[in-house]
This record gives C-alpha cells, sequence and structure tokens, in this order.
C-alpha cells in the first residue's frame, strides 16, 4: 500500500506542476487541466502496474495447485484447476527428414534455432516478455514438416503457445529419483491457447519431461504416472502439472503479457502467466523433476500449439523479446545462439535479430525477431 501512496502523491504533484505551467502561460482551461490530470493517472496506474507485475513473479503461491490475483493486491487465491491438459510439445530435431529428402529450414526461431539465457549458476527464476511489438495484425497456427513427416498441432487463428524452456540436463538427482542410473530432464513452463481438450480451454501449466537411457527405460519404464512417448530410437516421458484455466488472449495482444518460471528446492516449481492486470499460476512439487538442482539455460519465445507445430504472423510483424533471468546472486547472463540453441521443437516464422545482455537490478538478455 505505501508504494501506491508514493505512486499517488507524485503524480498529483505531477498534475500540479502541469497545471501550473498552462496557468503561466496563459493557457489553462478546465478541459486541459483534466487532460493533466488523466495523464497523471495513466503514468501512474501503468508504474504501480509495472510494480505489481515486479512483485507478483517474486511471490509464487504456498503450495501445489492452481491460483489467481488480481492487481493491486499480491495475493494469491486458491481456484478450481482446469481440465487435464492432453497438450504435448515436441522435442527439437536438428533436421527435418521428408520423403523428399534432408530440407534445410529457414532461419526462424525454434526447433533448434533460437536465442537462449545462460545463467552464471543455477536459475532460481526467469521471466519473458515482449515489451515492444509492431506490425502484428494476425497470426495462424499450421503445421509444417516436422521430424521427417507432418507436425501434429493444434491449428488457426490465434493458436500458440508462450513457452518458457529450460535446459535438457543430465541430472543425477532427477535420475536417482526415478530409478534410473543415467537420464536427462527437461522442464517447460507453458501457456497455450488451447490445451487440446474438449472442450478446448487456454491454460497455464508445466510439463515436464525425462528421457531415460535404453537399458533403464527396458528395465524400469516411465516414472510411475507418467505418460510413454518414446519413438523414432529416443527414450521419453512426460507428464503435465495441474493446468490453471486462463483467458484466451489474441496474438495481437502479445505486449500485455508475460510468462515467468521459478524452482525452489524442497519447495515448488511455479508457472505464473499475467494478461494486464491479473495473475494466473499453477505449482507442483519440485521434486516432480528436481528443477532446482540443475537449471542453467533459459528459452522464452511465442510459438507453435504443440506438436512441432509453427505460429505463422503476417508480414511485416516485429517482436522485440525480453527475457529476465535470476540466479540468486544477481549476475548478468549471456547469450547463447541462435544456432543449435534452444530446446522445443515449436517453431514461428520470424528471422532473429542480434541479442544482447544487460545486468543491473533486472539481469536479462534482449532480442529481436521479424519477417
Amino acid at each position: 500500500m505505501q508504494s501506491n501512496v508514493m505512486f499517488g502523491v507524485r503524480n498529483l504533484v505531477l498534475a500540479a506542476a502541469i497545471a501550473g505551467v498552462f496557468c503561466a502561460a496563459g493557457l489553462s482551461s478546465p478541459a486541459m487541466a483534466a487532460q493533466a490530470s488523466n495523464d497523471a493517472a495513466m503514468q501512474a496506474h501503468k508504474e504501480a502496474l509495472g510494480s505489481w507485475h515486479e512483485s507478483i513473479k517474486h511471490l509464487p503461491p504456498p503450495t501445489a495447485g492452481c491460483f489467481h490475483a488480481s492487481f493491486p493486491s499480491t495475493v494469491w487465491t486458491r481456484i478450481a484447476c482446469g481440465s487435464e491438459p492432453h497438450y504435448r510439445s515436441a522435442i527439437r530435431w536438428k533436421k527435418v527428414h521428408t520423403a523428399k529428402g534432408t530440407l534445410l529450414r529457414p532461419e526462424t526461431a525454434g526447433n533448434g534455432t533460437d536465442y537462449v539465457a545462460q545463467a552464471p549458476s543455477t536459475t532460481v527464476s526467469a521471466v519473458g516478455s515482449f515489451p515492444s511489438v509492431s506490425g502484428l495484425t494476425s497470426e495462424e497456427g499450421v503445421n509444417v514438416p516436422f521430424g521427417g513427416s507432418e507436425s501434429d498441432g493444434i491449428t488457426g487463428d490465434n493458436q500458440y503457445t508462450l513457452q518458457l524452456n529450460t535446459d535438457i540436463n543430465s541430472s543425477s538427482t532427477a535420475c536417482s529419483n526415478f530409478g534410473y542410473a543415467s537420464c536427462q530432464v527437461w522442464e517447460q513452463f507453458v501457456y497455450s491457447t488451447n490445451n487440446n481438450g474438449t472442450p478446448a480451454e487456454p491454460q497455464v501449466f508445466i510439463q515436464n519431461w525425462v528421457f531415460p537411457s535404453e537399458s533403464d527405460y527396458e528395465s524400469v519404464g516411465c516414472p510411475n504416472g507418467w505418460n510413454d512417448a518414446s519413438g523414432n530410437g529416443q527414450y521419453a516421458c512426460f507428464v503435465n502439472s495441474n493446468a490453471t484455466s486462463v483467458p484466451a488472449v489474441a496474438a495481437t495482444d502479445l505486449g500485455n503479457l508475460t510468462l515467468s518460471g521459478s524452482s525452489s528446492a524442497n519447495g515448488n516449481d511455479t508457472v505464473t502467466f499475467t494478461d494486464g492486470s491479473d495473475a494466473y499460476s499453477a505449482s507442483e512439487s519440485d521434486s516432480t523433476n528436481s528443477l532446482a538442482s540443475w537449471w542453467t539455460q533459459s528459452e522464452f519465445n511465442v510459438v507453435g500449439n504443440a506438436g512441432g507445430s509453427e505460429a505463422q504472423f503476417n508480414s511485416g510483424t516485429s517482436l522485440t523479446v525480453n527475457l529476465a533471468v535470476n540466479d540468486g546472486n544477481g549476475d548478468t547472463p549471456s547469450c547463447v545462439g541462435p544456432s543449435s540453441s534452444g530446446t522445443t521443437g515449436e517453431t514461428n516464422n520470424l528471422n532473429l535479430g542480434s541479442c544482447s545482455a544487460s545486468g543491473g537490478s533486472s539481469p536479462a538478455i534482449q532480442f529481436t525477431e521479424s519477417n
């Protein structure tokens, strides 16, 4: 409450100062004074909302489950979880094999071509946003050549996902918990405009993956309660967290959205989706995939909705992507990529620009993509 009061006082002073200038210039009128006051109030609201976004992402819900919070409150309210998500992401393939042979795809974002934020030490949290969006008038989810055949995503207007993805890591802690001698693990924080259920629901949730060795898979199989996604000589298992139902947001409103993920050893992993003045979260126990012990890289982007599909934007679209990364020490991350970087198999049709890293109060990487 103190920060809101400070914003209010500061902007009343600002409005009074602007009105004083108009009076001094002989330009004062009730309409101009009202406009100055409205402008000050709008700026105050914008700053307060930004401060709230920063606060809410650092205050995850106390337990696993589904939650909602509304500006200006930072108190999470437990809500009923949505239906079980039938969503399944795809793991990137290095090459695209088709009946016509091996195809080289354009350097568009996704499927192993993306920028990744490399933290100097284990990542505690990350948040992705789009501080600048221009020329965007439409987006359509489409299927594209993927993994030797065709992708199997959810298609149509405004079908996309926001994905905050970790690195694929060999974690002795997670492998031991699963009863494996060796494995690799991966975790995704996801906002999907369609959970592939009936009826379709926009949802936010966490998707966990484990890739056991052949010998471990043959002797142990997938962890109890996990789905078997093995194929093409790759052994893979995945499970989704509880999912929180959220609004369906048109791609033209990407600039109003943020997606963050956090982990806490002996605590919970949490995904938080903010849409303007509303925040939604879903949490699971960190022991699900032992994320807090191994997370060092983060990938964030807007891509197709499941199955290796693609988010296709209208020509002339330009996005600025910001990915803030917290390793608990305030260290500056580094840009890795775009070649052979990123872990998701979904893509978009935007070409990557340059990437820069910054430190300070919110260490981050930032890059552009356009077509």
